[in-house]
């Protein structure tokens, strides 16, 4: 789950990371009125779950409370990568002496955490490595026991120049971004720039975190920073359900049980010829309800042209799923063609429900792909 910059920043501040004060507007006055609180000189921020808000005109200086009001007047309302600006950050203005990249991140590939540090900070951190790879530095921590002191260190003194106060404060700030990571389960915790002020403090300037979905149940205070309004409407309402639903963009529409099944069609279809409209996993021992919800749910796509059935019986009844098809069909006009391939437990009555359906059967994965790309193509 990405939260807001502002989201980021207040799990940092939680954490012990030094952020700069500021709060949240969602009009061109509370701007004004936050820009007088904070003494008047003051950076405006669109809060938008996009990248390059300050090349797209996001993020504005104003000097004054009334300049902040009109700054916040420019960006509230304002598309950044097709996503509306609803709200800023208002944030006091810092004077800057040098830019540094921190940050944590899941690295699977080492079955750990990536810490890498930059002072390069500002710059696309793609770019740094592919530019300066000299200039990023790296330590891959162990999940279960987090950063060491002396992966912290190693990391600070890739600066240089730097006074001992400063590097002393950069090496804690680096740990106390780890413990922020791992007590709120987040796959990603960014600081980009990690500013050293001309008063020889350091400051998270920026904030970018990414929380673990799967860990939320753990922490119903940050289920609340979940921005729905920016989520596709077709996957908000599935998630609303209960439904493990991602909208793909194709238009065969495929639903499965089991996220490796449902993934193995995916690719099957597209093997096919077929351009996938969406993942959605029933799960394992889904009802009749629930797959009623599903066939709705994955028609209510309009680019949604045929949908294709993957069902592997094994806690998951084929008789169940049968009646929850044909349940849905019953209330919904829809002629698009649809494909089954339904094995497994109950099989046998799964299909003889089906018989009377008008749904087309498959024996294989692969050959329920083909049909479905096929129909697909004879309709259009």
């Amino acid at each position: 789950m990405l939260i807001h910059e502002y989201q980021g920043k207040q799990i940092f501040a939680k954490a012990g990371l030094p952020t700069p004060r500021g709060e949240v507007a969602a009009t061109p006055d509370e701007a004004r009125q936050v820009a007088e609180r904070l003494g008047g000189r003051v950076v405006v921020k669109a809060q938008v779950h996009a990248g390059g808000r300050g090349k797209a005109g996001g993020v504005k200086l104003a000097a004054t409370p009334a300049e902040a009001a009109q700054k916040a007047g420019e960006i509230l309302g304002m598309k950044i990568k097709g996503l509306t600006v609803e709200k800023v950050l208002v944030e006091e203005a810092i004077d800057i002496q040098q830019e540094f990249y921190l940050s944590i991140i899941l690295d699977r590939s080492s079955n750990g955490n990536l810490v890498m540090f930059s002072p390069m900070g500002g710059m696309d951190i793609e770019a740094v490595a592919v530019e300066h790879p000299d200039m990023l530095f790296k330590r891959v921590v162990h999940s279960h026991l987090g950063l060491q002191p002396y992966d912290a260190r190693a990391l600070a003194y890739g600066v240089r120049e730097m006074a001992p106060e400063a590097r002393k404060a950069l090496i804690g700030i680096i740990q106390t971004l780890d413990k922020a990571y791992r007590q709120n389960d987040c796959t990603l915790a960014e600081i980009n720039p990690l500013v050293l002020l001309k008063d020889g403090r350091l400051v998270a300037a920026d904030a970018k975190v990414i929380l673990d979905d799967n860990a939320l149940f753990r922490h119903p205070e940050l289920q609340a920073m979940q921005e729905i309004a920016e989520e596709d409407p077709i996957e908000r309402k599935a998630h609303a359900e209960g439904l493990a639903y991602v909208r793909l963009g194709g238009d065969v529409g495929i639903i499965g049980n089991g996220a490796g099944l449902v993934m193995t069609s995916l690719d099957m279809v597209s093997r096919a010829g077929g351009r996938p409209a969406n993942f959605l996993d029933i799960g394992g021992g889904a009802r009749a309800e629930v797959v009623k919800k599903s066939v709705m749910t994955v028609l209510s796509d309009p680019n949604v042209k045929g949908i294709f059935f993957n069902i592997f019986g094994g806690i998951t009844r084929g008789d169940e799923v049968a009646k929850g098809i044909v349940a849905a069909l019953s209330d919904i006009d829809t002629k698009v063609p649809m494909v089954i391939r339904l094995a497994g437990t109950r099989e046998a009555e799964g299909r003889a429900i089906l018989a009377q359906s008008g749904l087309t059967a498959a024996e294989t994965m692969l050959e329920g792909a083909e049909k479905i790309v096929a129909l697909i193509g004879r309709k259009s």
